[in-house]
């Protein structure tokens, strides 16, 4: 198949890259390793051409996401973006090792919140003390009419799914060690929740 074939791309999610890129950029470090994970494919190339000194590990339980990032790798050929992984994040060994950062994108609402609550317990281990981990997507669904239909859709297609509560997340990082830093407004009603590890 051709390359240009392989690699998707997600319009709305991009859109909300420039916003999301922005909030990183205050937060995450100059140098080091970052992982992230449901990222676009197209989004997660143009981080590691934006911030070029980060060594960007992008990660994805699909394999045809991972022949898309795959595929915008070769395409992009910027040496800081790492070939993707295939990561269960309810598992306790991603094989990424220590982590500057992490940043997860438009993920916990469309898997079940024990995935998000093995997720976060590993984030606290592979992350370095002062690191920032962020997560980005429609976090509370009070917060916009929108973001309540999309969590009743989201319900309607698989019960374990939905639109999560601000606080709980809040919450289900501090169990792991992670304060909170600050909640940045995203395009569409979404969020990006940043937090930085305790110790």
């Amino acid at each position: 198949m051709p390359d240009a074939l392989v690699r998707r791309r997600a319009p709305a999610a991009e859109r909300n890259h420039d916003a999301i890129l922005a909030a990183l950029a205050r937060v995450l470090p100059r140098s080091g390793r970052c992982s992230r994970s449901r990222a676009t494919p197209a989004s997660t190339r143009c981080s590691a051409a934006a911030l070029p000194g980060i060594v960007w590990q992008p990660s994805d339980l699909d394999a045809g996401a991972r022949a898309s990032i795959e595929a915008w790798r070769a395409h992009a050929q910027l040496p800081n973006l790492a070939a993707p992984l295939a990561v269960d994040v309810t598992t306790d060994d991603w094989g990424i090792g220590e982590v500057a950062a992490i940043v997860c994108i438009n993920m916990i609402h469309i898997a079940p919140w024990e995935a998000a609550q093995g997720c976060c317990a590993v984030r606290a281990r592979v992350s370095a003390r002062g690191a920032y981990c962020t997560c980005t997507g429609p976090i509370g669904a009070h917060t916009a009419l929108s973001n309540e239909a999309f969590d009743a859709k989201l319900r309607a297609n698989d019960a374990c799914w939905g639109v999560r509560d601000m606080e709980a997340v809040q919450s289900l990082a501090a169990a792991n060690g992670f304060s909170f830093v600050e909640a940045v407004d995203m395009p569409a009603n979404n969020f990006s929740v940043i937090f930085t590890k305790d110790a």
